[in-house]
């Protein structure tokens, strides 16, 4: 199969929680509070799975730590899909919203980072 992804995905092995969701019509989902793994990261977006709920078109607050505090990056992430797997987990994949291209040597540094420790 074909790779049709717009950046190279690096798998990530971080936490994040989700407090609340958020639509651009104002729109608000509280008190999510959702304990997430991050299962890959890219320079677009973000893939994760959690046994929580969450409704596609959705956005929240991101704060990814990669590698080091000055390798963290604070974004918008809008939920685009979803993927159910066996028993309560579901898998999301997220992109980023106006993320600046002058952070994209932070996912360089980290891609490179990965693939040095696993050679």
């Amino acid at each position: 199969m074909d790779e049709k992804r717009r950046a190279k995905r690096v798998p990530a092995h971080l936490s994040l929680t989700i407090s609340s969701l958020f639509k651009q019509d104002n729109e608000i989902v509280i008190n999510i509070n959702a304990p997430i793994e991050v299962i890959d990261v890219s320079r677009t977006g973000i893939g994760f799975k959690t046994e929580s709920r969450l409704p596609v078109g959705y956005y929240f607050n991101a704060n990814l730590e990669l590698g080091s505090s000055e390798s963290s990056i604070f974004s918008v992430v809008k939920i685009v899909r979803t993927q159910v797997l066996e028993g309560k987990t579901t898998i999301y994949g997220c992109e980023f919203v106006g993320l600046a291209p002058v952070f994209h040597y932070i996912f360089d540094e980290y891609e490179k980072q990965f693939e040095e420790e696993n050679e």
